[in-house]
């Protein structure tokens, strides 16, 4: 069984495309901190931060504090839940497509 809250919590988290391009600036890097993410943004500093909360909350981003500062590395195991969500509709697509092959075999042999 697919757990629904876990896979709730991950699409709104990327629904939001400002936290989802904060997201993919994350995956892109191997590690990066607030100011770096800022940068060329166009997003506040502050904003970022409340981005970030909303990632790490939701699984798909970790913290590394050094000093003063804090690092952030994507988490891959945050996407499962979404992964599994997809798995469980390959099969449904699966399915459709080998239904279109035939079709298309028959329409055009």
């Amino acid at each position: 069984m697919i757990e629904t809250a876990a896979i709730n919590a991950v699409m709104r988290t990327l629904a939001d495309p400002t936290r989802r391009a904060v997201f993919e600036r994350i995956v892109s890097s191997d590690e990066i901190t607030v100011v770096e993410l800022t940068r060329g943004s166009g997003v506040t500093q502050g904003a970022i931060s409340q981005h970030l909360k909303s990632l790490k909350l939701a699984g798909l981003v970790a913290e590394r504090p050094e000093g003063r500062r804090v690092f952030y590395r994507a988490e891959p195991e945050g996407l499962a839940p979404l992964v599994d969500w997809m798995g469980h509709y390959a099969v449904f697509w699966r399915e459709r497509f080998a239904n279109l092959r035939s079709l298309l075999k028959e329409i055009d042999p």
